[in-house]
């Protein structure tokens, strides 16, 4: 599963990852499993070939990824695969555990602000490649 790539088109969503990012116990769940503190946003990409939606669903079925449990049942559960981006920047996507939650999308988050840092907006494409 390490090395399996998969590229998507940037896109805006709700905007709801911020409010969820910036919580404290999140912060401290995501810096204690993947060994950095996350920009309190998520980059959205939309996985537009069958090749990037077949490496996510190995993904999601072949790797453990590092668990992120709330301390109250009311938030759900997640999942963190670590990747790097574009070849440059180390960073985890984030898969929430709830029902209904689009196939194609794939939520990246990073220790930076990774629109900024890439110098990329939205309609263009980012890789990720799996790196744990």
């Amino acid at each position: 599963m390490v090395g399996k790539r998969i590229t998507g088109v940037i896109f805006s969503d709700l905007g709801q990852a911020s409010s969820f990012m910036a919580l404290d116990w999140v912060q401290k769940a995501l810096r204690d499993g993947l060994g950095f503190s996350p920009f309190p946003a998520t980059l959205n990409l939309r996985l537009e070939s069958d090749k990037a939606m077949a490496v996510w669903q190995e993904v999601k079925s072949e790797m453990r990824g590092i668990d992120i449990i709330p301390p109250d049942p009311s938030f759900c559960k997640a999942r963190c695969f670590l990747v790097e981006i574009e070849g440059k920047q180390k960073g985890a996507v984030l898969l929430p555990e709830v029902e209904g939650y689009p196939a194609n999308k794939v939520e990246v988050i990073a220790p930076v602000r990774l629109k900024d840092e890439l110098r990329v907006r939205d309609g263009g494409r980012i890789t990720l490649e799996f790196t744990g």
